[in-house]
């Protein structure tokens, strides 16, 4: 079996999920089956992100480190056979930013151990990942219990000589949620024109940005609801619950190189009417209660004249429109629920309430398959094996797109800003 039989990292209590500020506790296990001479056993903790050009390519253009540190556990000597253990303590960073994985760079925490053998002989090397949170706290965020409202009139001509407008609004309950968290979507659709519209469709996108030598935009939908559209001289009301899958947290405080958005993006296929609405996603919920977004009264009062006749044969009143049409959901794409899981817990948040949506701060460090959830274990957080918690595939967008609307942008003015598509 060789001299070496067993060289790992393990860590105090099965531990893979830290919070910045905490002590990282482990030690080195070595097994031999005949004497090793070595001139220094170390380990070192370190935390760095790297950023590519390509997908998948580990050649990073980019990187920038946040912190590493090295102890010596033992000095030039010789190891018996048999086993041995070096422990070791290492005291986290504040500053260190969350785990991430995306296709075009990572944000990656490890702790490497080595053996420094003589001179001509082997060095071995083992390395062992872990994970940090830093929790983003949604309460921080100005006006986050408010509705997020916004609305666009789109005037379009049909029939060759006629001409009509639609006016879309759409509102959330709140302007951030954490995961497994309701978000309650109201759309409102005035048609005042004599032809019908199209479907609704309302997506949540999500947009991770990656600094290389030049801006990389990765925009995937990662849910997609649509609705019937309104009927000619009508009104009509949609509203939608999307349950939050699991997503890595809105901006990664401390990292540079990556940047992750969402914005909800509600949008009419005919005539072309879009309005998006910029959303956090954090790890602790809004304490407040939800506001009722008073829609109605924020609509515009406009009376059409009266439209052709041959178009308003059986109505009632030609002057006015009719009753507000509410339309049934037509198709919805949605990930099923997260399964439970949970992480270290972090410092306690001031003001946080009992009623909290998730009592604790989830982990979700990746977009995709290849870095595991974690859900409750004898022994801790352990990765899940099942592949039902994943998010859906993604719609791949090409490069580049336009950035959502800042949450400053947004608030800062009515006007709808532009869609990531634009």
């Amino acid at each position: 079996m060789g001299r070496l039989q067993l060289f790992e990292i393990r860590l105090s209590h099965g531990r893979v999920v830290y919070s910045p500020g905490e002590p990282l506790v482990g030690a080195v296990c070595v097994r031999l089956g005949a004497p090793l001479p070595f001139r220094a056993i170390r380990v070192t903790c370190s935390g760095s992100c790297g950023v590519s050009n390509k997908v998948n390519d580990a050649s990073w253009v980019v990187e920038e480190g946040y912190f590493s540190s090295s102890l010596s556990l033992a000095d030039k000597g010789s190891l018996q056979a048999g086993e041995h253990t070096f422990p070791f303590q290492f005291l986290l960073p504040a500053t260190a930013p969350t785990s991430f994985e995306g296709p075009f760079g990572k944000i990656v925490h490890q702790v490497r151990a080595t053996i420094d053998t003589p001179r001509f002989s082997k060095d071995y090397k083992c390395n062992r990942v872990f994970y940090i949170l830093s929790p983003l706290n949604l309460n921080s965020i100005p006006d986050i219990e408010h509705p997020n409202v916004a609305a666009a009139t789109k005037k379009f001509s049909y029939k060759l000589v006629k001409t009509g407008s639609v006016t879309l609004m759409a509102s959330t309950d709140l302007r951030g949620y954490v995961v497994g968290q309701v978000l309650r979507l109201q759309v409102d659709i005035q048609n005042q024109s004599g032809k019908d519209t199209g479907p609704v469709v309302a997506c949540l996108l999500q947009k991770v940005s990656y600094k290389a030598k030049r801006w990389i935009y990765d925009v995937r939908t990662i849910v997609e609801v649509q609705g019937a559209g309104a009927k000619a001289w009508r009104r009509s009301e949609w509203r939608e619950q999307i349950l939050v899958p699991a997503l890595p947290q809105s901006a990664l405080p401390g990292c540079s190189l990556i940047h992750v958005d969402y914005c909800l993006q509600v949008s009419l296929k005919a005539p072309e009417a879009t309005v998006t609405l910029p959303v956090f996603i954090g790890n602790i919920a809004v304490n407040h209660a939800p506001l009722s977004p008073p829609l109605s009264p924020m609509l515009p009062q406009v009376v059409p004249s009266a439209p052709p006749q041959e178009e308003v044969e059986g109505a009632s009143s030609p002057h006015h429109m009719d009753p507000i049409f509410d339309p049934s959901t037509e198709s919805h794409t949605q990930t099923p629920p997260p399964a439970a899981f949970s992480c270290a817990p972090g410092p306690s948040e001031p003001g946080a309430k009992d009623h909290s949506p998730v009592p604790h701060p989830p982990l979700c460090i990746s977009t995709g398959a290849t870095v595991p959830y974690f859900v409750d274990g004898p022994r801790g957080p352990e990765p899940a094996t099942s592949t039902g918690i994943l998010p859906p595939e993604y719609s791949a967008w090409g490069y580049p797109h336009e950035a959502p609307p800042s949450y400053e942008q947004s608030c800062g003015h009515a006007e709808p800003g532009p869609s990531p598509g634009s």
